[in-house]
């Protein structure tokens, strides 16, 4: 069936077990954990889209999908409930040939090549589900139409001890990729892979269908895709964008990323660029009299009789009298009791922390992150 043309479409890659994160994604898949005090990592390539003027999304799910398709319900939350477009959730399914799982990037998106088709785009962007970070993708697009290319990378520079993280790239004057490598032992520069592609949908179908041929293959844009790509000779290009992105694959990345909100912060969520979310009507946070707050955020629905400092409080939590919260994130209807201390942690929805318990260690001891599992209830230190 054919709809309405889309000139371009796009792949939100959602499915990522996001097993760096530990106790976090559990229960729930990465792109779902929450961020920032009132939003999930989600909301973030889904505003983008928005803002972009994208509306025809096909949000790829596999691993505990329960929590983010309920979140992203019809779209209305970022103005995507549409008929001709909107956001569509694209599970894994049985078909006659075969009921694989999704087994990589690129797989996925070959899975959902009728899903593609029926919008006859001329563009496909593809966007993994689990980065924070404001970008125009409009830019980015216009970027590939002036190269004439048949794939266009987002790159931003790293530190080079982080690039083995990365796909790395090496590019001409002109900005055409000479050179890719997947998460190098040794990379040979600086230049990392977003993880953002917009591809000529006629040429990602041409190589996605050699790809699935090949039993060697890992199914992988950054492992195969891209490199059978530029040994075939095809216009493959960087686009260098310069702003905030981070990484949320780890629980420090994820306990920086909330950080970066705070003081002189290196990322700003305010301005014209709106990030949606979904998120329930709260009452108005609480700081009783007694109470001190620090460079915090502090959530609607957040009741303060303690003290807190360096923090992002979620919405509906409640921090007992003489309770001291540093460095720290707390998530969504966590209960803090009375005389607790809770330092350099990462708290999870809808935890209790029993009275008079010490959880973390201060940030100077530099000892880690203590990360308290969702809907735990913590009555003494062995539980920790």
């Amino acid at each position: 069936m054919k709809l309405a043309k889309k000139e371009c479409v796009v792949m939100l890659l959602a499915g990522g077990q996001g097993s760096r994160l530990g106790a976090l994604t559990k229960k729930i898949a990465k792109p779902s954990v929450p961020y920032g005090g009132k939003y999930r990592i989600i909301d973030f390539p889904l505003s983008n889209c928005v803002n972009s003027g994208l509306d025809t999304i096909g949000v790829l799910t596999q691993y505990q999908p329960l929590i983010l398709n309920s979140y992203i319900g019809d779209g209305k939350s970022w103005d995507l409930d549409r008929m001709n477009g909107g956001i569509q959730i694209l599970p894994p399914y049985q078909r006659v040939d075969d009921s694989e799982w999704y087994s990589g990037t690129a797989n996925a998106i070959y899975q959902n090549i009728d899903f593609i088709d029926q919008y006859n785009p001329e563009y496909v962007l593809v966007l993994s589900g689990d980065h924070i970070y404001k970008m125009d993708y409009s830019l980015m697009i216009k970027y590939h139409k002036e190269k004439d290319a048949d794939c266009t990378i987002s790159v931003i520079d790293v530190p080079i001890r982080e690039a083995s993280r990365f796909g790395i790239l090496s590019s001409d004057n002109e900005g055409r990729i000479t050179d890719f490598e997947e998460k190098p032992k040794k990379p040979k520069s600086t230049k990392a892979s977003m993880g953002i592609y917009v591809f000529s949908w006629h040429k990602l179908k041409e190589y996605l269908e050699i790809d699935d041929k090949n039993p060697e293959s890992t199914k992988d844009f950054g492992k195969d895709v891209i490199p059978l790509m530029l040994k075939a000779g095809e216009k493959v290009y960087s686009y260098e964008f310069e702003g905030y992105w981070k990484d949320v694959g780890t629980i420090d990345s994820l306990w920086q990323a909330n950080m970066d909100l705070l003081g002189d912060s290196s990322f700003d969520l305010s301005g014209d660029w709106v990030i949606y979310s979904r998120h329930a009507e709260r009452p108005p946070q609480y700081i009783s009299s007694n109470s001190t707050v620090k460079n915090s955020i502090v959530s609607e629905g957040a009741v303060i009789f303690g003290s807190v400092e360096n923090s992002i409080i979620f919405s509906g939590v409640r921090i007992g009298e003489n309770a001291v919260v540093r460095d720290s994130v707390i998530m969504a209807d966590v209960q803090i009791k009375e005389n607790s201390i809770v330092n350099n942690s990462i708290i999870d929805e809808a935890v209790v922390i029993g009275a008079n318990l010490k959880i973390g260690t201060p940030r100077d001891k530099n000892l880690g992150i203590t990360v308290i599992p969702r809907e735990s209830i913590i009555n003494n230190m062995q539980e920790v």
